[in-house]
């Protein structure tokens, strides 16, 4: 919508990931590298963990982006709140296997002779599970056992578990301590610092073509990053409210009361209570009286960042298992061909 008035070729601050706008803070190089450095290695699990919308999965996409199909075929699965036979079946279906009415030993046994198919091929098998701290430790158990499948010396299926915080918390328990012997790295991706968060914004603007219209005055990026806590998500979810708002009052520029506003907005549209500490004068940039009194401040504004970002997330994976649901019973000849991730 504000795209055409701004001059920009396309969206900026979209919220689902797309690997065409990273942006490789010290975070997400380092996050990359270990992906890379666990997948040269071509065994065991990767590890990624980060809160909600921190760039996980930009960071993993951007990987699978530079991946060569014919060398790896690399699958993906959503839905992770499965028990332990259900985990088998999604991983089965996800790589294209036809396993209805299998059992569960004829179901392992499909499993690994198509993954030793691909090695004799000279391909190599790759499961990627998102939110997997959602898993069932039976769930767990049986990725690690399927880490077990071989072909003479070489390793049959190489995992990444990507996931919020609570699965590193999941993996130091005591009965995953057979699984943390087969991580080859592991990285907990955190938020952006305030530099970062100036230059994410601009790196975002500028592959959209932006010419510093609209302009942003320099206390615009601290307080974006005060109130996002320089959350990727949090950030875009806020700055593509500012364009529009900017756009609806044909504004050209923005000042750090527009954020304060856009952010009381975004606030009252939670249907937070009105018991609230009022919001703090942010790096020598006073808010609007309107702001003030709408007792607000930047922590609880990023409570119900998460909030919304946790009903996204829950929306976007059942809207996407239904969707495949839909699909495999409309088109079931379609389930013989492995799925790749999704690439927006």
């Amino acid at each position: 919508m504000y795209e055409a008035y701004y001059g920009l070729t396309a969206k900026p601050f979209q919220l689902n990931p797309d690997p065409n706008f990273y942006f490789g803070s010290r975070g997400h190089k380092r996050a990359f590298a270990y992906l890379e450095y666990g997948l040269y290695q071509s065994e065991g699990f990767i590890v990624i963990t980060g809160e909600i919308g921190a760039g996980k999965t930009t960071v993993v996409r951007g990987l699978l982006e530079q991946l060569d199909p014919s060398k790896v075929v690399a699958v993906q699965l959503v839905s992770t709140q499965l028990d332990a036979d259900d985990m088998l079946r999604a991983v089965a279906v996800a790589f294209g296997l036809n396993v209805k009415g299998l059992d569960k030993a004829m179901l392992l046994a499909s499993l690994e002779a198509f993954l030793c198919s691909l090695a004799t091929e000279k391909k190599r098998a790759l499961l990627v599970v998102d939110e997997a701290q959602n898993l069932a430790p039976r769930a767990v158990e049986e990725l690690r056992m399927l880490s077990n499948f071989q072909l003479g010396d070489q390793a049959l299926l190489q995992s990444f578990l990507v996931g919020q915080p609570e699965l590193r918390d999941m993996m130091s328990s005591p009965e995953m301590k057979q699984l943390r012997q087969r991580v080859i790295a592991s990285y907990h991706l955190g938020p952006l610092d305030k530099s970062e968060t100036r230059g994410y914004i601009e790196h975002r603007l500028h592959l959209v073509g932006w010419s510093d219209n609209p302009r942003f005055d320099a206390s615009c990026f601290d307080l974006i990053h005060s109130l996002t806590g320089g959350i990727p998500r949090r950030i875009n979810t806020l700055c593509n409210r500012l364009l529009l708002a900017g756009f609806l009052a044909e504004q050209r520029s923005f000042s750090a009361s527009d954020v304060h506003a856009v952010a009381h907005e975004i606030h009252e549209e939670l249907g937070s209570d009105s018991a609230l500490a009022p919001l703090a004068v942010i790096n020598g940039a006073e808010a609007p009286e309107s702001v003030l009194s709408s007792k607000m401040d930047a922590a609880t504004l990023q409570r119900h960042f998460a909030e919304l970002e946790e009903r996204i997330d829950r929306l976007e994976r059942t809207v996407t298992a239904a969707v495949d649901l839909l699909s495999r019973l409309l088109h079931p000849d379609r389930a013989l061909k492995p799925q790749t991730p999704t690439r927006r």
